[in-house]
């Protein structure tokens, strides 16, 4: 199934009102039926005292990435929020940017189960970073 070019422009606009992914410079970069891919930078600004990505910046990106796959299983119009997101950290966020895969696990009609995976590129080397899964509801 194919996401409506009309919905894929309504969440890329969605995407562009979130001040926190502008803060962070994030891009949504891959936006298919129940799949999305979001990339930010690691940045000065987004690191913990050990030099690593901050947990809150990779929650950020894995929960949004989460959302956005949701959005691509409800009607055009509707948006998500999130009922609640589970977050296993599994390595240090080290590197050059973070890149985040959310994808839909079951598309019920009053909650969306979701998972996402956040990866760590560095020098073109890629390490999973954290695993999120969560419910989303259509909102």
């Amino acid at each position: 199934m194919q996401i409506s070019p009309k919905r894929k422009a309504e969440l890329r606009d969605s995407f562009s009102r979130q001040t926190i992914m502008a803060t962070f410079g994030a891009e949504l970069v891959e936006l298919d039926k129940g799949h999305v891919v979001i990339e930010a930078p690691i940045s000065p600004g987004a690191l913990q005292q050990h030099g690593f990505a901050h947990a809150g910046l990779t929650f950020t990106l894995g929960d949004s990435a989460a959302g956005y796959a949701a959005m691509t299983w409800i009607p055009e119009g509707q948006d998500v929020m999130t009922v609640e997101m589970k977050i296993n950290l599994i390595a240090p966020a080290k590197g050059d940017m973070l890149r985040a895969t959310g994808e839909v696990v079951r598309p019920g009609r009053r909650l969306l189960v979701v998972r996402s995976v956040v990866t760590a590129v560095e020098n073109g080397r890629e390490t999973d970073v954290a695993l999120l899964q969560g419910t989303m509801i259509p909102a």
